[in-house]
């Protein structure tokens, strides 16, 4: 902040939260958006990357991890339902209770609680944390990673998906004056994005909050031709994931503090 820019009021932060928590209800409140999304491949690339990195951080733990597996924002549609098949217990959460309803058989269980708050959980109690395309409806994400790594145990995984706001079409539309679609406040959804990232920006979030080990994948790299239509290349995403649409991310919380190590993306 410059000399001369006014100090956001106190009241600010509270009000954003509420504002942002709102919106989104508003949107996603009964499930239904992201039932209907979720048929597109684009997403269940997404969401397939994001299961293989949490299976493989599982069973990479040394020594081996315990607790349950947290998704935050399972939205109707959870992601850690094969935790159970390693002996894991699922926990399915989400800030709407209508979109809870039948996604967590037993044994899982199923907890309403806003991520904007201090999460409901002790310290140290969980084996990983998924949120799939949550963090950047967050007013204050690094205050909710930093509460993903004191829920998780030494040696815990968290896994993030969330769109690029750096993808190879959005870098040119700003070399010639034009915003990043992840910031238009006039696109039907894209508006509630409040918190984009690149890959560069959501490793430094990361390392702020004292994880390591940050591995960048992405589903698609896109291109948006005239038309409306998409193309869509998954080897270009392997080989520049941080060009690619949705970033899928995972880290590790430490044994001891250190700096972040980047894998993938740019």
């Amino acid at each position: 902040m410059t000399a001369g820019e006014a100090v956001p009021p106190r009241s600010a932060r509270p009000t954003a939260d509420r504002d942002a928590r709102a919106a989104n209800q508003h949107s996603y409140g009964d499930g239904a958006q992201v039932r209907a999304y979720l048929t597109d491949p684009y997403h269940q690339v997404r969401r397939d990357l994001a299961v293989r990195l949490l299976l493989r951080g599982l069973r990479s733990g040394a020594p081996p991890l315990a607790g349950p597996v947290l998704e935050i924002g399972v939205g109707s549609s959870t992601m850690v339902a094969g935790v159970s098949d390693l002996g894991y217990r699922a926990i399915m959460a989400d800030l709407a209770v209508e979109a809870l309803r039948g996604v967590a058989p037993p044994p899982a269980r199923a907890v309403c609680l806003d991520a904007a708050r201090p999460l409901p959980f002790a310290d140290g109690s969980l084996a990983a944390v998924v949120m799939g395309d949550l963090i950047e409806h967050v007013y204050d994400p690094f205050r909710l990673v930093c509460e993903c790594h004191r829920v998780l145990q030494i040696g815990g995984i968290l896994v993030i998906t969330t769109p690029n706001l750096a993808t190879v079409q959005d870098r040119l539309r700003f070399m010639v004056g034009r915003a990043p679609r992840q910031v238009d406040p006039l696109h039907p959804y894209l508006w509630l994005h409040i918190r984009p990232f690149t890959p560069s920006l959501l490793a430094r979030l990361l390392h702020r909050a004292r994880f390591q080990a940050v591995e960048v994948r992405a589903n698609f790299v896109t291109w948006r031709l005239p038309g409306g239509r998409w193309v869509r290349s998954r080897m270009l995403a392997r080989v520049a994931p941080g060009l690619g649409g949705s970033l899928v991310v995972s880290a590790r919380k430490p044994n001891t503090d250190g700096r972040v190590r980047i894998v993938g993306g740019h």
